[in-house]
Protein backbone atom coordinates (compact mmCIF):
# COMPACT_ATOMS: atom_id res chain seq x y z
CA UNK A 1 0.00 0.00 0.00
CA UNK A 2 1.30 3.48 -0.89
CA UNK A 3 2.41 5.87 1.87
CA UNK A 4 0.95 9.41 2.05
CA UNK A 5 4.28 10.66 0.60
CA UNK A 6 4.16 8.27 -2.38
CA UNK A 7 0.51 9.17 -3.03
CA UNK A 8 1.31 12.89 -2.96
CA UNK A 9 4.23 12.49 -5.40
CA UNK A 10 2.01 10.50 -7.79
CA UNK A 11 -0.73 13.16 -7.59
CA UNK A 12 1.75 15.90 -8.47
CA UNK A 13 3.23 13.81 -11.29
CA UNK A 14 -0.25 13.37 -12.73
CA UNK A 15 -0.60 17.18 -12.78
CA UNK A 16 2.91 18.17 -13.93
CA UNK A 17 3.37 15.24 -16.40
CA UNK A 18 7.16 14.71 -16.22
CA UNK A 19 8.89 12.22 -18.51
CA UNK A 20 10.56 10.58 -15.51
CA UNK A 21 10.43 10.62 -11.70
CA UNK A 22 13.72 10.35 -9.84
CA UNK A 23 13.91 9.97 -6.04
CA UNK A 24 17.15 11.54 -4.79
CA UNK A 25 19.17 9.61 -2.21
CA UNK A 26 21.61 12.43 -1.33
CA UNK A 27 24.73 10.40 -2.20
CA UNK A 28 27.97 11.82 -3.60
CA UNK A 29 27.69 9.63 -6.69
CA UNK A 30 24.22 11.04 -7.34
CA UNK A 31 25.45 14.64 -6.99
CA UNK A 32 28.08 14.04 -9.68
CA UNK A 33 25.43 12.45 -11.91
CA UNK A 34 23.08 15.43 -11.44
CA UNK A 35 25.87 17.88 -12.29
CA UNK A 36 26.70 15.82 -15.38
CA UNK A 37 23.03 16.05 -16.43
CA UNK A 38 23.11 19.82 -15.84
CA UNK A 39 26.27 20.17 -17.96
CA UNK A 40 25.07 18.06 -20.89
CA UNK A 41 21.28 17.63 -21.02
CA UNK A 42 19.55 20.59 -19.37
CA UNK A 43 19.64 24.20 -20.55
CA UNK A 44 18.33 27.59 -19.39
CA UNK A 45 18.12 29.93 -22.36
CA UNK A 46 21.17 29.03 -24.50
CA UNK A 47 23.36 28.01 -21.54
CA UNK A 48 23.80 24.58 -19.99
CA UNK A 49 22.57 24.52 -16.38
CA UNK A 50 26.16 23.97 -15.16
CA UNK A 51 29.55 24.99 -16.52
CA UNK A 52 32.51 23.21 -14.90
CA UNK A 53 35.11 25.64 -13.54
CA UNK A 54 38.82 25.01 -13.07
CA UNK A 55 39.21 22.94 -9.91
CA UNK A 56 42.80 24.08 -9.35
CA UNK A 57 41.89 27.15 -7.25
CA UNK A 58 38.16 26.48 -6.85
CA UNK A 59 37.79 22.76 -6.01
CA UNK A 60 34.64 20.97 -7.15
CA UNK A 61 33.12 24.26 -8.42
CA UNK A 62 30.54 24.97 -11.12
CA UNK A 63 29.00 28.09 -12.65
CA UNK A 64 25.23 28.45 -13.14
CA UNK A 65 23.59 31.24 -15.16
CA UNK A 66 19.94 31.90 -14.41
CA UNK A 67 17.36 33.34 -16.77
CA UNK A 68 18.01 37.11 -17.28
CA UNK A 69 14.63 37.98 -15.71
CA UNK A 70 15.26 35.71 -12.73
CA UNK A 71 18.03 37.14 -10.57
CA UNK A 72 16.48 37.98 -7.17
CA UNK A 73 13.56 37.30 -4.88
CA UNK A 74 10.35 38.59 -6.52
CA UNK A 75 8.48 39.91 -3.51
CA UNK A 76 5.61 41.30 -5.59
CA UNK A 77 4.91 37.76 -6.86
CA UNK A 78 5.28 36.10 -3.46
CA UNK A 79 2.02 35.36 -1.63
CA UNK A 80 1.13 34.07 1.83
CA UNK A 81 -2.27 32.42 1.53
CA UNK A 82 -3.51 32.40 5.10
CA UNK A 83 -7.18 31.65 5.79
CA UNK A 84 -7.96 35.39 5.52
CA UNK A 85 -6.18 38.58 4.54
CA UNK A 86 -5.99 39.93 8.08
CA UNK A 87 -4.10 36.86 9.32
CA UNK A 88 -1.56 37.32 6.50
CA UNK A 89 -1.25 40.98 7.46
CA UNK A 90 -0.30 44.07 5.44
CA UNK A 91 3.31 42.84 5.40
CA UNK A 92 2.33 40.07 2.94
CA UNK A 93 0.65 39.77 -0.44
CA UNK A 94 -2.48 37.67 0.08
CA UNK A 95 -4.65 35.59 -2.22
CA UNK A 96 -7.66 33.47 -1.34
CA UNK A 97 -6.50 29.85 -0.98
CA UNK A 98 -9.06 28.46 -3.47
CA UNK A 99 -8.24 31.14 -6.06
CA UNK A 100 -4.48 30.65 -5.57
CA UNK A 101 -4.71 26.89 -6.04
CA UNK A 102 -6.87 27.23 -9.16
CA UNK A 103 -4.36 29.66 -10.66
CA UNK A 104 -1.38 27.45 -9.78
CA UNK A 105 -3.06 24.28 -10.98
CA UNK A 106 -3.57 25.82 -14.45
CA UNK A 107 0.04 27.05 -14.60
CA UNK A 108 1.43 23.74 -13.32
CA UNK A 109 -0.63 21.49 -15.60
CA UNK A 110 1.97 19.78 -17.83
CA UNK A 111 4.78 22.13 -16.72
CA UNK A 112 7.31 19.26 -16.40
CA UNK A 113 6.57 17.73 -19.80
CA UNK A 114 9.89 16.66 -21.36
CA UNK A 115 11.67 17.05 -18.02
CA UNK A 116 12.53 14.87 -15.02
CA UNK A 117 10.75 15.35 -11.70
CA UNK A 118 13.34 15.17 -8.93
CA UNK A 119 11.95 14.16 -5.53
CA UNK A 120 14.10 15.77 -2.81
CA UNK A 121 13.54 14.39 0.74
CA UNK A 122 15.36 16.61 3.26
CA UNK A 123 15.55 17.56 6.93
CA UNK A 124 15.67 21.13 8.21
CA UNK A 125 17.76 20.71 11.35
CA UNK A 126 19.80 17.78 12.63
CA UNK A 127 17.80 14.52 12.28
CA UNK A 128 18.21 13.88 16.04
CA UNK A 129 17.08 17.38 17.03
CA UNK A 130 13.71 17.76 18.76
CA UNK A 131 13.36 20.96 16.71
CA UNK A 132 13.98 19.44 13.22
CA UNK A 133 11.31 19.17 10.50
CA UNK A 134 11.03 16.58 7.71
CA UNK A 135 10.32 17.98 4.24
CA UNK A 136 10.00 16.93 0.59
CA UNK A 137 10.42 19.17 -2.44
CA UNK A 138 9.68 18.37 -6.07
CA UNK A 139 11.61 20.18 -8.81
CA UNK A 140 12.36 19.83 -12.53
CA UNK A 141 15.92 21.18 -12.70
CA UNK A 142 19.25 19.73 -11.57
CA UNK A 143 20.44 23.13 -10.23
CA UNK A 144 17.79 23.06 -7.52
CA UNK A 145 18.42 19.39 -6.72
CA UNK A 146 22.19 19.96 -6.32
CA UNK A 147 21.67 23.23 -4.39
CA UNK A 148 19.23 21.60 -1.97
CA UNK A 149 21.76 18.83 -1.34
CA UNK A 150 24.33 21.49 -0.36
CA UNK A 151 21.89 23.56 1.72
CA UNK A 152 19.98 20.80 3.58
CA UNK A 153 20.38 17.31 5.03
CA UNK A 154 18.99 15.48 2.01
CA UNK A 155 18.71 11.71 1.64
CA UNK A 156 16.66 8.52 1.70
CA UNK A 157 16.82 8.36 5.51
CA UNK A 158 14.31 11.23 5.52
CA UNK A 159 11.86 9.05 3.57
CA UNK A 160 12.29 6.39 6.27
CA UNK A 161 11.77 9.00 8.98
CA UNK A 162 8.55 10.24 7.33
CA UNK A 163 7.33 6.64 6.93
CA UNK A 164 3.52 6.54 7.01
CA UNK A 165 3.20 10.05 8.46
CA UNK A 166 1.32 12.75 6.61
CA UNK A 167 2.68 15.81 8.44
CA UNK A 168 5.81 16.40 6.32
CA UNK A 169 6.36 19.83 4.72
CA UNK A 170 5.55 19.82 1.00
CA UNK A 171 7.19 21.88 -1.75
CA UNK A 172 6.29 21.94 -5.44
CA UNK A 173 8.66 23.77 -7.80
CA UNK A 174 8.96 24.10 -11.57
CA UNK A 175 10.92 26.47 -13.77
CA UNK A 176 7.79 26.87 -15.90
CA UNK A 177 8.51 29.12 -18.87
CA UNK A 178 10.14 32.03 -16.92
CA UNK A 179 7.34 34.39 -17.99
CA UNK A 180 7.19 36.99 -15.19
CA UNK A 181 3.42 37.14 -15.64
CA UNK A 182 3.25 33.42 -14.90
CA UNK A 183 5.68 33.44 -11.95
CA UNK A 184 4.33 32.88 -8.45
CA UNK A 185 5.75 31.79 -5.11
CA UNK A 186 2.73 30.79 -3.01
CA UNK A 187 2.72 29.72 0.64
CA UNK A 188 -0.12 27.84 2.34
CA UNK A 189 0.89 27.93 6.05
CA UNK A 190 -2.04 25.87 7.35
CA UNK A 191 -1.06 23.03 4.99
CA UNK A 192 2.75 23.30 5.38
CA UNK A 193 2.84 23.73 1.60
CA UNK A 194 4.93 25.93 -0.72
CA UNK A 195 4.13 26.02 -4.45
CA UNK A 196 6.52 27.89 -6.75
CA UNK A 197 6.53 28.23 -10.53
CA UNK A 198 8.41 30.33 -13.08
CA UNK A 199 11.65 31.01 -11.20
CA UNK A 200 14.93 29.18 -10.63
CA UNK A 201 16.43 31.82 -8.31
CA UNK A 202 17.57 30.53 -4.89
CA UNK A 203 15.06 32.27 -2.61
CA UNK A 204 12.19 31.39 -4.99
CA UNK A 205 13.27 27.85 -5.89
CA UNK A 206 15.18 26.34 -2.94
CA UNK A 207 11.97 25.99 -0.98
CA UNK A 208 13.64 24.88 2.25
CA UNK A 209 15.29 28.29 2.47
CA UNK A 210 13.21 31.47 2.92
CA UNK A 211 9.93 29.80 1.91
CA UNK A 212 9.82 27.08 4.54
CA UNK A 213 12.54 28.00 7.07
CA UNK A 214 11.05 31.47 7.54
CA UNK A 215 7.58 32.03 6.05
CA UNK A 216 6.02 28.67 6.90
CA UNK A 217 8.21 28.05 9.98
CA UNK A 218 7.42 31.47 11.48
CA UNK A 219 3.72 30.47 11.46
CA UNK A 220 4.56 27.05 12.95
CA UNK A 221 6.61 28.83 15.61
CA UNK A 222 3.72 31.17 16.39
CA UNK A 223 1.46 28.17 16.98
CA UNK A 224 4.02 26.01 18.78
CA UNK A 225 5.82 28.61 20.91
CA UNK A 226 9.17 29.18 19.14
CA UNK A 227 10.72 31.68 16.71
CA UNK A 228 11.93 31.21 13.11
CA UNK A 229 14.27 34.12 12.41
CA UNK A 230 16.41 35.62 9.63
CA UNK A 231 19.52 35.49 11.81
CA UNK A 232 23.21 34.66 11.95
CA UNK A 233 24.31 32.36 14.81
CA UNK A 234 27.88 32.75 16.11
CA UNK A 235 29.96 31.87 19.15
CA UNK A 236 32.36 34.59 20.36
CA UNK A 237 35.36 33.19 22.22
CA UNK A 238 37.26 35.53 24.57
CA UNK A 239 40.96 35.22 25.54
CA UNK A 240 39.98 33.12 28.58
CA UNK A 241 38.31 30.53 26.31
CA UNK A 242 34.71 31.42 27.34
CA UNK A 243 32.29 31.22 24.39
CA UNK A 244 29.21 33.45 24.33
CA UNK A 245 26.57 32.58 21.73
CA UNK A 246 24.86 35.38 19.84
CA UNK A 247 22.30 35.71 17.04
CA UNK A 248 22.07 38.69 14.69
CA UNK A 249 19.25 39.76 12.37
CA UNK A 250 20.44 41.79 9.38
CA UNK A 251 18.56 42.29 6.08
CA UNK A 252 19.97 40.61 2.95
CA UNK A 253 23.34 41.99 1.77
CA UNK A 254 23.89 43.95 5.01
CA UNK A 255 26.86 41.90 6.18
CA UNK A 256 25.25 38.75 7.63
CA UNK A 257 27.68 36.34 6.01
CA UNK A 258 30.67 38.59 6.81
CA UNK A 259 29.58 38.62 10.47
CA UNK A 260 28.96 34.87 10.55
CA UNK A 261 32.51 34.20 9.34
CA UNK A 262 34.24 37.17 10.92
CA UNK A 263 38.03 37.01 11.27
CA UNK A 264 38.81 38.84 14.49
CA UNK A 265 41.34 41.68 14.50
CA UNK A 266 41.60 41.56 18.31
CA UNK A 267 44.21 39.16 19.77
CA UNK A 268 42.68 36.30 21.75
CA UNK A 269 39.17 36.70 20.29
CA UNK A 270 37.67 34.20 17.84
CA UNK A 271 34.31 33.91 16.13
CA UNK A 272 32.86 30.43 15.55
CA UNK A 273 30.27 29.96 12.79
CA UNK A 274 26.96 28.18 13.34
CA UNK A 275 24.84 29.86 10.65
CA UNK A 276 24.79 32.82 8.26
CA UNK A 277 21.09 33.24 7.52
CA UNK A 278 18.46 31.38 9.55
CA UNK A 279 18.01 30.60 13.24
CA UNK A 280 15.25 28.60 14.86
CA UNK A 281 14.96 29.74 18.49
CA UNK A 282 13.37 27.38 21.02
CA UNK A 283 12.97 27.55 24.79
CA UNK A 284 15.12 24.76 26.24
CA UNK A 285 14.30 22.56 29.27
CA UNK A 286 16.28 25.00 31.46
CA UNK A 287 14.20 27.99 30.31
CA UNK A 288 16.99 29.52 28.24
CA UNK A 289 16.70 30.40 24.54
CA UNK A 290 18.48 27.90 22.26
CA UNK A 291 19.30 28.36 18.57
CA UNK A 292 19.73 25.82 15.79
CA UNK A 293 20.60 26.52 12.17
CA UNK A 294 18.20 24.37 10.12
CA UNK A 295 20.51 24.58 7.08
CA UNK A 296 23.94 23.07 6.33
CA UNK A 297 24.97 25.41 3.50
CA UNK A 298 25.91 29.04 2.92
CA UNK A 299 24.13 31.04 0.20
CA UNK A 300 26.04 34.32 0.10
CA UNK A 301 26.39 37.39 -2.11
CA UNK A 302 29.60 37.15 -4.19
CA UNK A 303 30.37 40.80 -5.16
CA UNK A 304 32.57 42.42 -2.52
CA UNK A 305 33.72 39.08 -1.07
CA UNK A 306 37.52 39.09 -0.82
CA UNK A 307 40.43 38.26 1.47
CA UNK A 308 40.07 41.80 2.83
CA UNK A 309 36.33 41.73 3.54
CA UNK A 310 35.71 38.06 4.36
CA UNK A 311 38.86 35.93 4.29
CA UNK A 312 37.16 32.96 5.96
CA UNK A 313 34.51 32.84 3.25
CA UNK A 314 37.17 32.88 0.52
CA UNK A 315 38.90 29.99 2.33
CA UNK A 316 35.56 28.17 2.54
CA UNK A 317 34.97 28.57 -1.20
CA UNK A 318 38.48 27.29 -1.96
CA UNK A 319 38.25 24.23 0.30
CA UNK A 320 37.92 20.82 -1.32
CA UNK A 321 34.89 19.43 0.50
CA UNK A 322 32.46 16.53 0.25
CA UNK A 323 29.91 18.73 -1.59
CA UNK A 324 30.24 20.75 -4.82
CA UNK A 325 30.33 24.56 -4.70
CA UNK A 326 28.07 26.55 -7.04
CA UNK A 327 28.49 30.09 -8.34
CA UNK A 328 25.34 31.72 -9.73
CA UNK A 329 25.44 34.74 -12.07
CA UNK A 330 29.07 35.66 -11.39
CA UNK A 331 31.28 36.66 -14.32
CA UNK A 332 33.77 34.21 -15.82
CA UNK A 333 37.51 34.71 -16.27
CA UNK A 334 37.69 32.84 -19.58
CA UNK A 335 41.46 32.27 -19.68
CA UNK A 336 41.63 30.80 -16.16
CA UNK A 337 38.10 29.31 -16.34
CA UNK A 338 37.38 30.75 -12.88
CA UNK A 339 34.53 32.78 -11.35
CA UNK A 340 35.08 36.54 -11.12
CA UNK A 341 33.18 39.39 -9.50
CA UNK A 342 33.64 43.04 -8.58
CA UNK A 343 35.60 43.47 -5.37
CA UNK A 344 37.59 40.25 -5.82
CA UNK A 345 41.30 40.21 -4.95
CA UNK A 346 43.84 40.95 -7.69
CA UNK A 347 43.63 42.76 -11.04
CA UNK A 348 40.64 42.57 -13.39
CA UNK A 349 41.25 39.63 -15.77
CA UNK A 350 41.87 40.47 -19.44
CA UNK A 351 39.29 38.10 -20.93
CA UNK A 352 35.96 38.24 -19.08
CA UNK A 353 32.40 37.30 -20.01
CA UNK A 354 29.64 38.74 -17.85
CA UNK A 355 26.94 36.94 -15.88
CA UNK A 356 24.88 36.47 -19.06
CA UNK A 357 27.85 35.05 -21.00
CA UNK A 358 28.48 38.24 -23.01
CA UNK A 359 31.94 39.67 -23.65
CA UNK A 360 32.82 42.35 -21.06
CA UNK A 361 35.62 44.77 -20.21
CA UNK A 362 36.12 47.36 -17.49
CA UNK A 363 35.46 50.30 -19.86
CA UNK A 364 31.82 49.22 -20.18
CA UNK A 365 29.31 50.98 -17.93
CA UNK A 366 27.98 47.66 -16.60
CA UNK A 367 28.83 45.16 -13.89
CA UNK A 368 30.43 41.90 -14.99
CA UNK A 369 28.90 39.90 -12.13
CA UNK A 370 25.25 40.51 -11.29
CA UNK A 371 25.09 42.62 -8.06
CA UNK A 372 23.08 39.77 -6.48
CA UNK A 373 25.28 36.96 -7.84
CA UNK A 374 25.70 34.19 -5.30
CA UNK A 375 27.72 31.24 -4.10
CA UNK A 376 26.28 28.06 -2.59
CA UNK A 377 28.77 26.14 -0.47
CA UNK A 378 28.68 23.58 2.33
CA UNK A 379 29.08 25.02 5.83
CA UNK A 380 31.31 22.02 6.59
CA UNK A 381 33.97 23.64 4.34
CA UNK A 382 34.23 26.54 6.79
CA UNK A 383 37.50 26.83 8.75
CA UNK A 384 35.54 28.60 11.52
CA UNK A 385 32.76 26.01 11.94
CA UNK A 386 31.73 25.69 15.58
CA UNK A 387 32.20 22.31 17.30
CA UNK A 388 28.58 22.75 18.46
CA UNK A 389 27.16 23.00 14.91
CA UNK A 390 25.71 19.48 14.94
CA UNK A 391 24.51 19.64 18.54
CA UNK A 392 20.84 18.54 18.19
CA UNK A 393 19.82 20.79 21.10
CA UNK A 394 21.41 23.92 19.66
CA UNK A 395 23.38 26.55 21.62
CA UNK A 396 22.18 28.86 24.45
CA UNK A 397 21.81 32.46 23.27
CA UNK A 398 23.03 35.31 25.49
CA UNK A 399 22.54 38.27 23.10
CA UNK A 400 20.40 39.13 20.08
CA UNK A 401 21.61 41.80 17.63
CA UNK A 402 19.08 43.59 15.41
CA UNK A 403 20.44 45.79 12.62
CA UNK A 404 20.10 47.37 9.23
CA UNK A 405 21.90 49.66 6.81
CA UNK A 406 21.52 53.29 7.92
CA UNK A 407 23.90 56.01 6.74
CA UNK A 408 22.54 58.49 9.31
CA UNK A 409 20.68 58.64 12.64
CA UNK A 410 21.23 55.15 14.17
CA UNK A 411 24.26 54.70 16.50
CA UNK A 412 26.90 52.01 16.01
CA UNK A 413 25.48 49.97 18.91
CA UNK A 414 22.60 50.50 21.34
CA UNK A 415 21.55 48.16 24.14
CA UNK A 416 17.86 47.81 24.96
CA UNK A 417 16.74 48.59 28.52
CA UNK A 418 14.89 45.26 28.71
CA UNK A 419 13.20 42.64 26.50
CA UNK A 420 10.13 44.78 25.73
CA UNK A 421 12.32 47.71 24.73
CA UNK A 422 14.45 45.29 22.67
CA UNK A 423 11.40 44.05 20.75
CA UNK A 424 10.57 47.70 20.06
CA UNK A 425 14.15 48.33 18.80
CA UNK A 426 13.68 45.41 16.42
CA UNK A 427 10.16 46.42 15.40
CA UNK A 428 11.20 49.95 14.45
CA UNK A 429 14.35 48.91 12.53
CA UNK A 430 14.72 50.55 9.13
CA UNK A 431 17.24 49.66 6.41
CA UNK A 432 18.31 51.11 3.07
CA UNK A 433 17.53 48.53 0.38
CA UNK A 434 20.11 46.45 -1.54
CA UNK A 435 20.18 44.26 -4.68
CA UNK A 436 18.99 41.09 -2.90
CA UNK A 437 15.37 41.75 -3.84
CA UNK A 438 13.87 43.09 -7.05
CA UNK A 439 13.19 46.69 -6.05
CA UNK A 440 14.91 50.07 -6.14
CA UNK A 441 18.26 50.16 -4.33
CA UNK A 442 18.90 52.70 -1.54
CA UNK A 443 15.29 53.27 -0.42
CA UNK A 444 14.55 53.25 3.32
CA UNK A 445 12.05 50.60 4.32
CA UNK A 446 11.09 49.15 7.69
CA UNK A 447 12.87 45.84 8.31
CA UNK A 448 11.70 44.58 11.72
CA UNK A 449 14.10 41.83 12.84
CA UNK A 450 15.11 41.70 9.10
CA UNK A 451 11.83 39.79 8.58
CA UNK A 452 9.73 42.15 6.41
CA UNK A 453 9.79 39.82 3.36
CA UNK A 454 9.75 36.61 5.39
CA UNK A 455 7.18 36.75 8.21
CA UNK A 456 4.42 34.29 7.29
CA UNK A 457 1.63 36.06 9.18
CA UNK A 458 0.49 39.47 10.48
CA UNK A 459 3.55 41.29 11.78
CA UNK A 460 1.58 42.86 14.62
CA UNK A 461 0.92 39.34 15.94
CA UNK A 462 4.58 38.52 15.32
CA UNK A 463 5.67 41.34 17.66
CA UNK A 464 3.18 40.04 20.22
CA UNK A 465 4.69 36.56 19.86
CA UNK A 466 8.17 37.97 20.59
CA UNK A 467 6.78 39.60 23.75
CA UNK A 468 5.13 36.34 24.82
CA UNK A 469 8.34 34.32 24.34
CA UNK A 470 10.12 36.31 27.06
CA UNK A 471 7.45 35.40 29.63
CA UNK A 472 8.61 31.78 29.42
CA UNK A 473 12.36 32.51 29.60
CA UNK A 474 14.36 32.19 32.81
CA UNK A 475 17.34 34.15 31.40
CA UNK A 476 16.22 36.33 28.45
CA UNK A 477 19.10 37.30 26.15
CA UNK A 478 20.10 40.97 26.11
CA UNK A 479 18.99 42.75 22.92
CA UNK A 480 21.14 45.22 20.96
CA UNK A 481 20.63 47.38 17.85
CA UNK A 482 23.70 47.64 15.57
CA UNK A 483 24.53 49.77 12.53
CA UNK A 484 27.90 49.40 10.77
CA UNK A 485 26.97 51.83 7.97
CA UNK A 486 26.91 55.38 9.38
CA UNK A 487 28.76 57.90 7.15
CA UNK A 488 30.65 61.14 7.75
CA UNK A 489 29.95 64.54 6.15
CA UNK A 490 31.75 63.40 2.98
CA UNK A 491 29.63 60.26 2.67
CA UNK A 492 32.42 57.88 3.73
CA UNK A 493 31.75 55.03 6.17
CA UNK A 494 33.02 56.03 9.63
CA UNK A 495 33.29 52.54 11.07
CA UNK A 496 35.72 50.19 9.25
CA UNK A 497 33.39 47.18 9.65
CA UNK A 498 34.25 43.62 8.58
CA UNK A 499 36.82 42.09 10.98
CA UNK A 500 36.83 45.26 13.12
CA UNK A 501 33.24 44.51 14.13
CA UNK A 502 34.79 42.23 16.76
CA UNK A 503 35.34 45.45 18.77
CA UNK A 504 31.57 45.97 18.98
CA UNK A 505 31.01 42.26 19.68
CA UNK A 506 33.57 42.47 22.52
CA UNK A 507 31.59 45.31 24.14
CA UNK A 508 28.37 43.30 23.72
CA UNK A 509 29.74 40.18 25.43
CA UNK A 510 31.34 42.38 28.10
CA UNK A 511 27.84 43.75 28.78
CA UNK A 512 26.35 40.24 28.80
CA UNK A 513 28.98 39.09 31.29
CA UNK A 514 28.68 42.21 33.49
CA UNK A 515 32.21 43.49 32.83
CA UNK A 516 31.43 47.08 31.74
CA UNK A 517 28.83 49.78 32.31
CA UNK A 518 26.86 51.82 29.75
CA UNK A 519 25.45 55.31 29.43
CA UNK A 520 21.76 56.05 29.19
CA UNK A 521 20.36 57.97 26.20
CA UNK A 522 16.83 58.71 24.95
CA UNK A 523 16.97 55.66 22.65
CA UNK A 524 18.79 53.10 24.82
CA UNK A 525 22.17 52.33 26.41
CA UNK A 526 25.37 53.11 24.51
CA UNK A 527 29.03 52.42 25.37
CA UNK A 528 31.30 54.70 27.36
CA UNK A 529 34.00 55.37 24.75
CA UNK A 530 36.65 54.17 27.25
CA UNK A 531 35.03 50.71 27.23
CA UNK A 532 35.37 50.28 23.47
CA UNK A 533 38.59 48.66 22.29
CA UNK A 534 39.72 51.27 19.72
CA UNK A 535 43.49 50.85 19.73
CA UNK A 536 44.91 50.75 16.20
CA UNK A 537 41.84 52.38 14.60
CA UNK A 538 42.26 55.74 12.90
CA UNK A 539 38.89 57.39 13.59
CA UNK A 540 38.88 61.14 14.22
CA UNK A 541 37.36 62.15 17.59
CA UNK A 542 34.57 64.09 15.86
CA UNK A 543 33.63 61.07 13.75
CA UNK A 544 33.79 58.78 16.78
CA UNK A 545 31.28 61.05 18.50
CA UNK A 546 29.15 61.08 15.32
CA UNK A 547 28.94 57.25 15.50
CA UNK A 548 26.95 57.65 18.72
CA UNK A 549 25.33 61.04 18.09
CA UNK A 550 21.60 61.25 18.83
CA UNK A 551 19.96 64.28 17.24
CA UNK A 552 16.41 64.67 18.67
CA UNK A 553 15.42 66.97 15.80
CA UNK A 554 16.54 64.47 13.14
CA UNK A 555 14.54 61.76 14.94
CA UNK A 556 11.21 63.54 14.39
CA UNK A 557 10.82 62.33 10.79
CA UNK A 558 11.87 58.84 11.93
CA UNK A 559 9.16 58.85 14.62
CA UNK A 560 6.52 59.78 12.05
CA UNK A 561 7.67 57.01 9.71
CA UNK A 562 7.65 54.45 12.55
CA UNK A 563 4.12 55.51 13.53
CA UNK A 564 2.92 55.14 9.93
CA UNK A 565 4.47 51.67 9.76
CA UNK A 566 3.00 50.51 13.08
CA UNK A 567 -0.46 51.94 12.34
CA UNK A 568 -1.03 49.63 9.37
CA UNK A 569 -1.22 46.63 11.74
CA UNK A 570 -4.23 48.13 13.56
CA UNK A 571 -5.60 46.10 16.48
CA UNK A 572 -2.89 43.45 15.97
CA UNK A 573 -0.19 45.86 17.17
CA UNK A 574 0.64 45.13 20.85
CA UNK A 575 -0.07 47.96 23.31
CA UNK A 576 3.39 47.39 24.86
CA UNK A 577 5.04 48.40 21.55
CA UNK A 578 2.92 51.56 21.34
CA UNK A 579 3.91 52.35 24.92
CA UNK A 580 7.58 52.00 23.98
CA UNK A 581 6.96 54.30 21.00
CA UNK A 582 5.40 56.97 23.22
CA UNK A 583 8.29 56.68 25.69
CA UNK A 584 10.79 57.22 22.88
CA UNK A 585 8.97 60.38 21.79
CA UNK A 586 8.94 61.66 25.37
CA UNK A 587 12.62 60.82 25.90
CA UNK A 588 13.66 62.62 22.70
CA UNK A 589 11.73 65.72 23.77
Amino acid sequence: MSTPLEKWVQQQAKLTKPNDIYWCDGSELEAHRLIEIGMKKEKIEQHNVFHELSHKNWPNSYLHRSHPTDVARTEQLTFVCQADKETSGPNNNWMDTKQAKEKLTKLTDGCMRGRTMYVLPYMMGHPDSPYAKACVQLTDVSYVAVSMRIMTRMGKKVVEQIGARDDFVRGIHSLGDFDVNRRFIMHFPDENLVWSIGSGYGGNALLGKKCFSLRIASWLGYQEGWLAEHMVIIGIEDPQGKITYVTAALPSACGKTNLAMLQSTLPGYKVWTLGDDIAWLNIGPDGRLYAINPEVGLFGVAPGTSMKTNPNMVRTLKTAGFYPTLFTNTALDVDANEPWWEGMDGPVPKNVVDWQGKSWNSSLDTKAAHPNSRFTVSIYNSPTLSKEFDNPNGVPISAILLGGRRTQLIPLVTEAYDWQHGVFLGARTGSETTAAAAHQVGVLRREPMAMTPFCGYNMGDYFGHWLNISRKLTQPPKIFAVNWFRVDDDGRFIWPGFGENIRVLKWIIDRVNGRVGAQQTPIGLIPHIKDLELEGLNIAKGNLEKLFEIDPQAWQAELQDIETFFSQFGRHMPSEIWQQYKSLGTNLR
